[in-house]
């Protein structure tokens, strides 16, 4: 699905966000995504690479000459490829862990310096109960952490970007069914919560929903395990960008890339890309 009109390379700035499951496995997906969307900024998540392997050289000659990664052998792993010049931001270790899952840049937009935050946060597991299951505990704490960053722990007069991989869906038309899915990890009420106590800290603005009402269903991943993905349809809304308020009125469009998910060998997410522009 798109929202808002297409922009002219002149118009500002376009920045895509992508789970793509292992960048090496998926250099092919990324170039071709690249080709068809050329955006100025390219945020993954669960690149699934060590540093000392990540594939530089290849990212380097499809148009990013600024990358900044943070990874981990077979797992997690967050990067930033830009066309423009990055300036690394202090990072941390979220829940005392150094897995690779949050990674942050500035970078120029014109006459502005915007803050951008890349995050991948822990699925959680399959049962929605701390108690029985660590990765749903993780997940929480991880989720806490967040709301208190995003309340104290960041410059609140810098204009940012968070993007990635929440793994979450927050409203009942970002999932296929709201009442089968409510005791389902990804769409549960205490995640859901957390997630808007996140929002509501800093405020972040929803760019999605900016320009798609609530009322419409919006999907950034399907499961492997559904035969004919785009005849189920059963999709949940997992990946994000949101805005601080100052940037706005600076939105232009977004665009869910569904169609990637049908592209050979696909991520079970699809890019979500979002263009900035000059206010007015």
């Amino acid at each position: 699905m798109t929202a808002g009109a297409k922009k002219s390379r002149k118009a500002g700035l376009t920045l895509v966000t992508w789970n793509i499951n292992s960048v090496r496995l998926r250099l092919d997906l990324v170039a071709r995504l690249v080709a068809e969307t050329k955006p100025d900024v390219l945020c993954l998540q669960e690149t699934k690479v060590e540093d000392k392997d990540f594939p530089h050289r290849a990212l380097a000659e499809i148009g990013f000459p600024h990358r900044l990664i943070r990874g981990m052998k077979g797992y997690n792993g967050v990067a930033i490829l830009s066309r423009l010049p990055l300036e690394p931001v202090a990072t941390r270790d979220w829940c005392g862990r150094a897995d690779a899952r949050h990674i942050a840049a500035r970078v120029g937009f014109g006459e502005r310096r915007i803050v951008l935050h890349n995050f991948y946060v822990p699925a959680g597991g399959d049962i929605p109960d701390p108690k029985q299951n660590n990765k749903f505990a993780h997940k929480l704490e991880f989720l806490d952490e967040m709301a208190a960053w995003s309340k104290s722990g960041i410059n609140r007069r810098e204009p940012a970007v968070l993007v990635g991989d929440l793994n979450i869906a927050p409203l009942p038309n970002d999932v296929w069914s709201h009442t089968a899915l409510l005791k389902v990890v990804s769409h549960t009420p205490i995640e859901v919560a957390r997630l808007a106590r996140i929002a509501a800290a800093r405020p972040w603005v929803d760019a999605a929903r900016h320009f798609v009402p609530e009322s419409q269903r919006l999907y950034t991943w399907w499961s492997y395990r559904a035969q004919d993905w785009a005849a189920g349809d059963r999709g949940r809304r997992l990946d994000h960008v949101w805005v601080t308020p100052g940037l706005k009125p600076m939105l232009r469009a977004v665009e869910i890339l569904r169609g990637a998910r049908g592209w050979p060998q696909p991520s079970d997410h699809v890019p979500v890309a979002v263009t900035l522009g000059a206010p007015g």
